[in-house]
Protein backbone atom coordinates (compact mmCIF):
# COMPACT_ATOMS: atom_id res chain seq x y z
CA UNK A 1 0.00 0.00 0.00
CA UNK A 2 1.40 3.68 -0.18
CA UNK A 3 -0.33 7.09 -0.31
CA UNK A 4 -0.18 9.44 -3.51
CA UNK A 5 2.93 9.16 -4.89
CA UNK A 6 5.11 7.98 -1.98
CA UNK A 7 6.88 4.34 -1.74
CA UNK A 8 5.36 1.08 -1.46
CA UNK A 9 4.95 -0.54 2.15
CA UNK A 10 4.79 -4.49 2.18
CA UNK A 11 2.76 -5.64 5.17
CA UNK A 12 1.25 -9.60 5.73
CA UNK A 13 -1.35 -8.19 7.85
CA UNK A 14 -5.41 -7.41 6.88
CA UNK A 15 -5.85 -4.36 8.30
CA UNK A 16 -3.56 -1.33 8.59
CA UNK A 17 -3.85 1.05 11.73
CA UNK A 18 -3.18 5.10 10.99
CA UNK A 19 -2.95 6.83 14.51
CA UNK A 20 -1.21 10.21 13.37
CA UNK A 21 -2.37 11.14 10.13
CA UNK A 22 -2.48 15.23 9.36
CA UNK A 23 -5.66 16.73 8.55
CA UNK A 24 -5.82 16.49 4.72
CA UNK A 25 -6.99 14.72 1.78
CA UNK A 26 -5.71 11.02 0.83
CA UNK A 27 -5.34 8.80 -1.65
CA UNK A 28 -5.04 5.03 -0.67
CA UNK A 29 -3.22 2.66 -3.05
CA UNK A 30 -3.36 -0.97 -2.57
CA UNK A 31 -2.15 -3.92 -4.49
CA UNK A 32 -1.03 -7.43 -3.69
CA UNK A 33 1.80 -9.55 -4.38
CA UNK A 34 2.58 -13.14 -4.90
CA UNK A 35 4.99 -15.31 -3.55
CA UNK A 36 7.36 -15.24 -6.90
CA UNK A 37 7.05 -11.27 -6.56
CA UNK A 38 4.06 -10.67 -9.04
CA UNK A 39 2.11 -7.72 -8.17
CA UNK A 40 -0.77 -7.52 -9.44
CA UNK A 41 -2.12 -5.22 -12.92
CA UNK A 42 -4.86 -3.02 -11.23
CA UNK A 43 -4.67 -1.24 -7.16
CA UNK A 44 -7.65 -0.80 -5.09
CA UNK A 45 -7.40 2.62 -4.18
CA UNK A 46 -9.90 4.60 -1.59
CA UNK A 47 -9.56 8.33 -1.19
CA UNK A 48 -10.90 10.45 2.00
CA UNK A 49 -10.01 13.22 4.02
CA UNK A 50 -9.67 13.90 7.74
CA UNK A 51 -10.90 16.80 8.79
CA UNK A 52 -8.79 19.84 11.22
CA UNK A 53 -9.60 20.04 14.46
CA UNK A 54 -11.72 23.30 15.18
CA UNK A 55 -8.63 25.15 16.73
CA UNK A 56 -7.20 24.76 13.15
CA UNK A 57 -9.45 25.87 10.96
CA UNK A 58 -9.39 29.11 9.43
CA UNK A 59 -12.42 30.65 10.38
CA UNK A 60 -11.64 29.96 13.88
CA UNK A 61 -8.02 31.48 13.43
CA UNK A 62 -9.64 34.23 11.83
CA UNK A 63 -12.40 34.84 14.66
CA UNK A 64 -9.80 34.25 17.38
CA UNK A 65 -7.44 36.93 15.45
CA UNK A 66 -11.15 39.43 15.10
CA UNK A 67 -11.58 39.04 19.33
CA UNK A 68 -8.39 39.02 20.22
CA UNK A 69 -7.77 42.64 17.94
CA UNK A 70 -11.20 43.88 19.46
CA UNK A 71 -10.49 43.01 22.80
CA UNK A 72 -6.86 45.16 22.62
CA UNK A 73 -8.77 47.92 21.16
CA UNK A 74 -11.26 48.14 23.61
CA UNK A 75 -8.92 48.26 26.28
CA UNK A 76 -6.88 50.72 24.74
CA UNK A 77 -10.31 52.77 24.06
CA UNK A 78 -10.84 52.15 27.94
CA UNK A 79 -6.92 53.03 28.93
CA UNK A 80 -7.58 56.70 26.70
CA UNK A 81 -10.72 57.59 27.82
CA UNK A 82 -9.34 57.15 31.63
CA UNK A 83 -5.98 59.32 30.86
CA UNK A 84 -8.29 61.73 29.40
CA UNK A 85 -10.70 61.61 32.53
CA UNK A 86 -7.53 61.80 34.96
CA UNK A 87 -6.37 64.79 32.77
CA UNK A 88 -9.73 66.58 32.25
CA UNK A 89 -9.69 66.14 36.36
CA UNK A 90 -6.21 67.47 36.59
CA UNK A 91 -6.90 70.61 34.40
CA UNK A 92 -10.55 71.17 36.51
CA UNK A 93 -8.66 70.98 40.44
CA UNK A 94 -5.44 73.74 38.79
CA UNK A 95 -8.17 76.09 37.48
CA UNK A 96 -10.08 75.90 40.57
CA UNK A 97 -7.38 76.25 42.63
CA UNK A 98 -5.68 79.08 40.92
CA UNK A 99 -9.37 81.03 40.13
CA UNK A 100 -10.33 80.75 43.65
CA UNK A 101 -8.30 79.53 46.44
CA UNK A 102 -5.55 81.34 45.09
CA UNK A 103 -7.29 84.56 43.71
CA UNK A 104 -8.25 84.85 47.81
CA UNK A 105 -5.24 83.94 49.56
CA UNK A 106 -3.71 86.77 47.40
CA UNK A 107 -6.69 89.23 47.95
CA UNK A 108 -6.07 88.42 51.68
CA UNK A 109 -2.20 89.34 51.36
CA UNK A 110 -2.80 92.47 49.22
CA UNK A 111 -6.28 93.93 52.26
CA UNK A 112 -3.30 92.82 54.87
CA UNK A 113 -0.90 95.15 53.36
CA UNK A 114 -3.39 97.76 52.81
CA UNK A 115 -4.64 97.63 56.23
CA UNK A 116 -1.25 97.98 57.98
CA UNK A 117 -0.95 100.91 56.07
CA UNK A 118 -3.70 102.68 56.44
CA UNK A 119 -3.29 102.11 60.51
CA UNK A 120 0.18 103.26 60.12
CA UNK A 121 1.44 99.53 62.10
CA UNK A 122 5.53 99.12 61.90
CA UNK A 123 7.56 97.09 64.38
CA UNK A 124 6.50 96.41 67.45
CA UNK A 125 9.36 98.13 70.23
CA UNK A 126 9.95 94.91 71.22
CA UNK A 127 11.28 93.76 67.66
CA UNK A 128 8.03 91.86 66.52
CA UNK A 129 6.31 91.77 63.22
CA UNK A 130 2.71 93.21 64.11
CA UNK A 131 -0.23 90.72 63.29
CA UNK A 132 -1.25 92.19 59.79
CA UNK A 133 2.81 91.96 58.93
CA UNK A 134 2.22 88.33 59.66
CA UNK A 135 -0.82 87.90 58.00
CA UNK A 136 0.32 88.96 55.20
CA UNK A 137 3.49 87.13 54.95
CA UNK A 138 1.55 84.38 55.85
CA UNK A 139 -1.01 84.73 52.76
CA UNK A 140 2.27 85.51 50.25
CA UNK A 141 4.13 82.13 51.47
CA UNK A 142 0.53 80.40 51.05
CA UNK A 143 -0.11 81.96 47.45
CA UNK A 144 3.95 80.72 46.59
CA UNK A 145 2.96 76.98 47.50
CA UNK A 146 -0.32 76.62 46.37
CA UNK A 147 1.06 77.80 42.65
CA UNK A 148 3.41 74.78 43.19
CA UNK A 149 0.48 73.11 43.59
CA UNK A 150 -1.01 74.30 40.80
CA UNK A 151 1.90 73.72 38.68
CA UNK A 152 2.44 70.10 39.81
CA UNK A 153 -1.31 69.13 39.02
CA UNK A 154 -1.38 70.83 35.03
CA UNK A 155 -0.77 68.20 32.75
CA UNK A 156 0.28 71.06 30.37
CA UNK A 157 3.33 71.39 32.83
CA UNK A 158 4.21 67.59 32.19
CA UNK A 159 7.79 67.98 30.44
CA UNK A 160 10.62 68.15 31.66
CA UNK A 161 11.37 71.46 29.67
CA UNK A 162 8.81 72.65 31.86
CA UNK A 163 10.17 71.26 34.73
CA UNK A 164 13.55 73.16 34.22
CA UNK A 165 12.48 76.13 33.34
CA UNK A 166 10.13 76.42 36.68
CA UNK A 167 13.72 75.45 38.85
CA UNK A 168 15.79 77.92 36.91
CA UNK A 169 12.94 80.73 37.95
CA UNK A 170 12.69 79.83 41.17
CA UNK A 171 16.50 80.03 41.97
CA UNK A 172 17.30 82.68 39.95
CA UNK A 173 14.60 84.99 42.22
CA UNK A 174 16.10 83.06 45.21
CA UNK A 175 19.64 83.39 44.67
CA UNK A 176 19.78 86.99 43.34
CA UNK A 177 18.32 88.45 46.70
CA UNK A 178 20.91 86.60 48.68
CA UNK A 179 23.81 87.99 45.49
CA UNK A 180 24.64 84.40 44.98
CA UNK A 181 25.84 83.45 41.41
CA UNK A 182 23.61 80.59 39.56
CA UNK A 183 24.84 77.99 36.72
CA UNK A 184 21.95 76.19 35.67
CA UNK A 185 22.96 73.75 32.36
CA UNK A 186 20.00 71.44 31.35
CA UNK A 187 19.22 69.62 28.30
CA UNK A 188 16.09 70.64 26.16
CA UNK A 189 14.71 67.21 25.94
CA UNK A 190 10.65 66.92 25.11
CA UNK A 191 10.70 63.71 27.86
CA UNK A 192 7.25 63.83 29.34
CA UNK A 193 7.67 62.80 33.14
CA UNK A 194 5.21 61.38 35.50
CA UNK A 195 3.35 64.07 37.36
CA UNK A 196 4.41 62.44 41.31
CA UNK A 197 7.66 62.14 39.79
CA UNK A 198 8.39 66.08 38.26
CA UNK A 199 6.30 67.16 41.54
CA UNK A 200 8.88 65.27 44.06
CA UNK A 201 12.16 66.37 42.07
CA UNK A 202 10.79 69.90 41.91
CA UNK A 203 10.21 69.52 46.06
CA UNK A 204 13.87 67.89 46.53
CA UNK A 205 15.35 70.97 44.27
CA UNK A 206 13.38 73.78 46.40
CA UNK A 207 14.41 72.54 49.35
CA UNK A 208 18.07 72.24 48.72
CA UNK A 209 18.20 75.93 47.28
CA UNK A 210 16.38 77.22 50.83
CA UNK A 211 18.89 75.35 52.39
CA UNK A 212 21.61 76.15 50.48
CA UNK A 213 20.34 80.11 50.91
CA UNK A 214 19.39 79.66 54.80
CA UNK A 215 22.92 77.59 55.86
CA UNK A 216 25.62 77.52 53.48
CA UNK A 217 27.28 81.05 52.65
CA UNK A 218 27.97 80.22 49.45
CA UNK A 219 28.92 82.35 46.84
CA UNK A 220 28.59 80.37 44.11
CA UNK A 221 25.71 77.66 43.28
CA UNK A 222 25.65 75.27 39.96
CA UNK A 223 23.10 72.81 39.04
CA UNK A 224 23.18 70.71 36.20
CA UNK A 225 20.75 68.37 34.58
CA UNK A 226 22.11 65.14 32.65
CA UNK A 227 20.27 62.34 30.70
CA UNK A 228 22.43 59.76 30.29
CA UNK A 229 21.99 55.21 29.76
CA UNK A 230 17.94 56.05 30.33
CA UNK A 231 18.96 58.21 33.84
CA UNK A 232 18.01 61.59 34.45
CA UNK A 233 20.63 62.75 37.04
CA UNK A 234 19.66 66.37 39.13
CA UNK A 235 23.35 67.52 40.78
CA UNK A 236 23.08 70.82 42.78
CA UNK A 237 26.45 72.01 44.40
CA UNK A 238 27.70 74.88 46.06
CA UNK A 239 30.85 76.35 47.61
CA UNK A 240 29.92 77.02 51.17
CA UNK A 241 30.85 75.94 54.44
CA UNK A 242 29.80 72.02 54.09
CA UNK A 243 28.01 70.15 57.03
CA UNK A 244 28.96 66.50 58.60
CA UNK A 245 26.72 64.20 57.01
CA UNK A 246 26.82 61.59 59.52
CA UNK A 247 25.63 63.96 62.19
CA UNK A 248 22.16 63.97 63.25
CA UNK A 249 20.30 68.02 62.49
CA UNK A 250 17.21 69.17 64.47
CA UNK A 251 14.74 69.96 61.27
CA UNK A 252 13.74 67.72 58.57
CA UNK A 253 15.09 69.16 55.52
CA UNK A 254 17.39 66.24 54.53
CA UNK A 255 15.16 63.24 55.82
CA UNK A 256 12.44 65.09 53.90
CA UNK A 257 14.36 64.98 50.30
CA UNK A 258 15.46 61.82 50.99
CA UNK A 259 12.45 60.81 51.32
CA UNK A 260 10.87 62.05 47.95
CA UNK A 261 13.54 60.84 46.37
CA UNK A 262 12.34 57.56 47.82
CA UNK A 263 9.04 57.91 46.19
CA UNK A 264 9.50 58.45 43.03
CA UNK A 265 11.91 55.46 42.67
CA UNK A 266 15.44 57.76 42.77
CA UNK A 267 18.66 57.25 44.88
CA UNK A 268 19.85 60.41 46.78
CA UNK A 269 23.66 61.34 47.16
CA UNK A 270 24.40 63.50 49.38
CA UNK A 271 28.40 64.43 49.35
CA UNK A 272 29.58 67.69 51.67
CA UNK A 273 32.45 68.53 53.86
CA UNK A 274 32.99 70.61 56.30
CA UNK A 275 34.79 74.00 54.57
CA UNK A 276 34.43 71.91 51.22
CA UNK A 277 30.99 72.77 49.87
CA UNK A 278 27.69 70.32 49.09
CA UNK A 279 26.86 68.47 46.60
CA UNK A 280 23.59 66.82 46.00
CA UNK A 281 22.68 64.46 43.76
CA UNK A 282 19.77 62.64 42.62
CA UNK A 283 19.33 59.63 40.04
CA UNK A 284 16.26 58.36 38.77
CA UNK A 285 15.69 55.91 36.15
CA UNK A 286 12.96 56.56 33.77
CA UNK A 287 10.71 53.92 32.34
CA UNK A 288 11.05 54.69 28.76
CA UNK A 289 14.16 56.09 26.37
CA UNK A 290 12.34 57.55 24.33
CA UNK A 291 12.50 61.26 23.97
CA UNK A 292 13.77 63.65 21.67
CA UNK A 293 16.16 66.58 21.52
CA UNK A 294 14.89 69.95 20.59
Amino acid sequence: YRFGNSDWTQTDERTVNFANLAAGDYLMEVRAQTADRIYSRQTASVAFRIAAPIWQRWWFVAALLVLTTLLIYGFYRFRLSRLLEVANMRTRIATDLHDDIGANLTKIAILSEVAQQQLGQKFNADGKDNLLGTVAEISRESVSSMGDIVWAINPKKDSLVDLTRRMRSFAEEILERREIDLEFNAPAADLKLDANVRRNIYLIFKESINNIVRHSNASVVKIEFTLADNELILQIGDDGDGFETAREYDGNGLSSIKKRAEDCGGRLEIDSTEGAGTKIILRLKLKSAAWSWQ
